[in-house]
């Protein structure tokens, strides 16, 4: 009976012992790692949300200034201003896909060049000013001659 009690006992002494603790998987830098049941997202304060202000999105509208531009009409395409004097510039034209970027001028906040590439070797380039974050203008020349004003924002 005796030894019955002693194992009960060290037995109950153990489990109070561990109640307290559990594991929890870390990352390669120490931060906890969450596994989440499926089916379950994680709340908002469980994800890493980037500090800082986040990227918008400026719709483009090119308007013809010469004889070339206006065979093709007007244009639209996206900025997106990734609002540390970078941006992503993209739009269609005769067709085709340019891909590029935009750059705000060093000592000048509002000034910016813009230049964009397609596969096929057509490009553009762009000199604009903006008024705020969300709003500006300005000229981009095509390969082929064509001029157009643009319209970034709303």
């Amino acid at each position: 009976m005796k030894t019955l009690r002693n194992g009960a006992l060290a037995l109950s002494f153990s489990a109070l012992l561990l109640s307290g603790c559990y594991v929890v998987p870390v990352g390669p830098n120490g931060d906890p790692w969450y596994v989440y049941p499926p089916g379950v997202p994680p709340t908002a304060r469980e994800m890493n949300v980037p500090s800082g202000p986040l990227p918008v999105v400026l719709n483009a509208r090119l308007y013809p200034e010469n004889e070339i531009a206006s065979q093709t009409g007007m244009l639209t395409g996206t900025v997106t201003n990734m609002m540390n004097g970078k941006g992503r510039f993209q739009l269609n034209y005769r067709g085709e896909t340019l891909i590029g970027e935009a750059t705000r001028v060093s000592n000048d906040a509002r000034r910016g060049v813009a230049s964009a590439y397609s596969r096929s070797g057509a490009f553009m380039s762009c000199d604009y000013q903006m008024a705020n974050p969300r709003q500006g203008a300005g000229v981009c020349t095509f390969s082929d001659g064509a001029k157009y004003q643009v319209h970034l924002g709303s």
